[in-house]
């Protein structure tokens, strides 16, 4: 599948929020690095997966057991955990590999664990905590909170253990930052959220037109996010795509004229146009 038709595929999965496909959007992002993926393909497999596991489950089964039979599956039988050996892979964040490795990071781990949930009627839903993605499953008790790589049930005082690293050391009451974090993330926002792991990646790599592909589908994702759209500017200076790095750029800095890196982004607007006329 060509560029342009990936792009085309995801701006439709992204379109309205109300019917977002959270799992064929989150796998849709692999087409970057593997073009020839079937993505209708690897859905179909997660589905293998669900029927295995009701074959599992006792009929009538509660939420109770079915959360606890999805969690002996999916963390013993199956294998699920973090890539611990190579935790910056990309390979980790592209379900496909996902999948076949049984290995990945809390968020592409939380997507699959969240499309197998929902296809046996569990109320989990994602949450977008500092640096480690969770769970949020609802039973008969109340809310149990868990870690998409173990199964692991979460107590408040491990959770304030996590946070503390994020916090400012400013007064914050843990306790109410704690709750506010808690709450579920949209489909959006988890797509973001793996899209910008990726893009912390290929920064630190300098894989240039990798990290291009992703900043295409954050502007896409996020289009009301003008830093997006002056992040591809860069990704396309580094590629030499100098008219595009310039309209992005150019774009940027009419929408935030009083940005803190005004002044950087005019410096390179500059450079850039002297190429131009150069015929770099």
């Amino acid at each position: 599948m060509t560029t342009s038709r990936i792009l085309d595929f995801f701006t439709a999965l992204v379109a309205q929020d109300e019917s977002l496909p959270l799992t064929e959007a989150a796998l849709s992002l692999a087409q970057d690095a593997y073009p020839d993926l079937d993505v209708q393909g690897t859905l179909a497999d997660i589905d293998a997966l669900v029927v295995r596991l009701r074959r599992r489950l006792p009929q009538g089964a509660d939420v109770t057991q079915k959360l606890s039979g999805l969690n002996r599956f999916f963390f013993r039988e199956l294998g699920f955990c973090a890539n611990l050996n190579d935790y910056y892979d990309p390979d980790n964040s592209h379900l496909n590999m996902v999948l076949k490795k049984r290995r990945g990071i809390p968020i592409s781990l939380a997507v699959i664990y969240l499309e197998m949930a929902g296809q046996l009627g569990l109320p989990v839903k994602g949450v977008s905590f500092p640096g480690h993605f969770l769970l949020r499953a609802t039973i008969a008790a109340g809310e149990v909170m868990l870690d998409p790589t173990t199964g692991e049930s979460l107590t408040e005082s491990r959770m304030v253990e996590m946070l503390e690293p994020y916090l400012d050391k400013g007064g914050q009451s843990i306790a109410g930052t704690l709750h506010a974090l808690l709450q579920p993330a949209t489909e959006r926002e988890i797509v973001a959220r793996m899209l910008r792991n990726l893009k912390t990646i290929y920064l630190q790599t300098e894989r240039w037109q990798r990290l291009l592909a992703v900043q295409q589908r954050l502007v896409i994702l996020l289009p009301e996010s003008i830093e997006e759209v002056r992040d591809r500017g860069f990704a396309y200076a580094r590629l030499d795509y100098l008219r595009p790095a310039l309209e992005d750029l150019e774009r940027y800095l009419e929408q935030e004229p009083d940005a803190a890196d005004a002044t950087v982004i005019e410096s390179q607007l500059q450079e850039l146009r002297q190429r131009t006329r150069r015929g770099d």
